[in-house]
């Protein structure tokens, strides 16, 4: 029996959408307002305004990002009075996945942040 070119790809497409998925979750924490902010929800729940005060950052830069944030089913709110309180969706997992990448970054030392693509100095890299 013939297989289908179609049929063979198959696997091919669900091995690059899974990539896609991995790099759009990556892409979710590249930015360091946003692991500022990742990291302080695992501490608990937070409102906007206490993620400001705590952070140093702007209402609206806060607020963009947790919508980021959301979007990508990292966080997620819940109505308090007139304010909503937001927090980690898997706080356990996301914590293991910073805890696996601080141990990675101990074994690269500088350089990720030294990488000319995409390091601190780049036009790619060091975002805020």
């Amino acid at each position: 029996m013939a297989m289908k070119a179609t049929d063979a790809a198959a696997p091919d497409r669900e091995v690059a959408d899974g990539l896609t998925a991995a790099a759009c979750l990556f892409h979710g924490f590249s930015d360091t307002s946003r692991l500022s902010i990742v990291r302080h929800l695992a501490l608990g729940e937070h409102r906007v305004v206490d993620l400001t005060a705590h952070l140093g950052l702007a209402q609206s830069t806060v607020s963009q990002h947790l919508a980021c944030l959301k979007d990508c089913g990292l966080v997620s709110s819940r109505p308090e009075g007139r304010a909503s309180m937001w927090s980690l969706n898997h706080p356990a997992t996301v914590m293991d996945l910073l805890a696996a990448a601080e141990r990675l970054l101990a074994l690269t030392g500088d350089a990720v942040t030294l990488c000319p693509t995409y390091g601190a100095g780049s036009l790619h890299g060091g975002t805020s």
